[in-house]
């Protein structure tokens, strides 16, 4: 029998244990499927505020990794961060600013948001393509797993409302359809981020609703999120900025709130107040334009029905005309049939004292208000204003 030495067992050991060391796992690795072009690279985007999530050219690139031919790519030594923090996985071709966020197409999206942990490496595979819309991890986290979760919400809910549409809006006139099909979308999103328990899932849903950081037509949901994190979370910066955003000061007035009483210079030249021209059970506080096509629309098909129907029941209409031309003004409210409701304008166009109190600035725009001035709903249109008025009425 050979003998062999205590040294030599040793050494044999240590070969292989020097080996994994040199080798140590990557923090965040995996593969692209379908990679044809040259010079693609992966980059770690990090936004530093709630606003850089989901904003193209924002956010900083903290780290690059090449792509090889194969499809791999690996990041090692990322910053030694105790808390989670959120990244923005991005491929690019070469060429193209790291940061800049493919984010109108869910679908056709370069850029995947994922929170990473120090510790627990990240492994994932997804299409060159459609990279967010085919990104998956192997044994992600809960927080991961809440990010996947709304990806596929965005997905669906995108191909369903949004993909392939064509509407007629050079004239205006399927404005509204759009915006409905758009509110639509965003209410799925905006569900997510109302059930989730997972807070930077939440607020990544927040910002897929706009990139842009325009929520005028949804404010509610920013102060809803805000009275729900700062419970939670009350000492996150992200919350903080979420918070300071959805002051309802900054916002326009919101469902549950009392209409302001404001002054209104009206068509007949009197000056009135809202209260004034409440209806007995309901008021209509319509936002329109005489350049305005679908407010022109709704004004015959939805408004003068209305009208017709329950004005005798105790609707009143308030129309607010963002008007500079007195004449065009009074024509159009005369062509369309309105005149029969009241009507008011500054004749200050977009500058008007009266949408800068309530903070609006898109138009066709309303509010519905009980006989308290109340606010129970807004932005409602077409037939879905008819029904809502209808059931009111029928109820009271």
């Amino acid at each position: 029998m050979r003998t062999i030495s205590i040294k030599k067992i040793a050494s044999l050991i240590c070969i292989p244990l020097t080996v994994i060391a040199c080798h140590s796992p990557a923090d965040i690795s995996g593969k692209l499927e379908g990679v044809e072009k040259k010079n693609i690279k992966v980059y770690l985007i990090e936004p530093e505020t709630l606003r850089e999530v989901a904003a193209s050219y924002f956010a900083k690139a903290i780290d690059s990794a090449v792509v090889n031919p194969d499809g791999s790519f690996a990041f090692y030594n990322l910053p030694k961060i105790k808390e989670p923090v959120l990244f923005q996985l991005t491929v690019q071709p070469s060429g193209k600013a790291p940061n800049h966020l493919l984010t109108d197409d869910p679908t056709k999206s370069n850029y995947m948001p994922i929170l990473w942990q120090l510790g627990e490496p990240l492994q994932i595979t997804a299409k060159w393509s459609e990279f967010q819309k085919s990104f998956s991890m192997e044994h992600p986290s809960e927080n991961n797993k809440a990010l996947l979760s709304l990806r596929d919400i965005n997905v669906k809910a995108y191909q369903t409302y949004l993909a392939e549409k064509h509407w007629q809006i050079e004239d205006g006139s399927q404005l509204l359809e759009k915006e409905h099909a758009i509110l639509q979308y965003k209410t799925k999103l905006i569900n997510f981020a109302d059930s989730t328990q997972h807070l930077i899932p939440a607020l990544v849903a927040l910002r897929w609703v706009s990139p842009e950081s325009n929520y005028e037509r949804v404010p509610e949901f920013l102060v809803n999120q805000c009275n729900k994190w700062k419970k939670k979370q009350p000492n996150h910066s992200w919350v903080k900025q979420l918070c300071k955003e959805s002051n309802p000061s900054n916002l326009p007035v919101l469902i549950g709130d009392v209409f302001p009483n404001l002054k209104l210079p009206m068509l007949t030249k009197d000056t009135l107040t809202i209260n004034n021209l409440l209806g007995n059970k309901l008021t209509i506080i319509d936002l329109w334009a005489s350049w305005c096509a679908p407010c022109r629309k709704e004004n015959r098909n939805v408004l003068a029905p209305i009208w017709n129907d329950y004005h005798d029941q105790g609707v009143q209409i308030v129309a607010y005309g963002l008007e500079s031309n007195e004449a065009s003004w009074r024509a159009a409210v005369k062509r369309d049939g309105a005149n029969r409701w009241y009507h008011a304008s500054d004749l200050q166009g977009d500058d008007a004292f009266f949408l800068k109190k309530i903070r609006v600035k898109t138009i066709p725009s309303n509010f519905i208000l009980d006989d308290k001035g109340v606010v129970i709903a807004k932005n409602v249109h077409g037939k879905a204003l008819i029904e809502l008025v209808k059931n009111y009425i029928t109820k009271k």
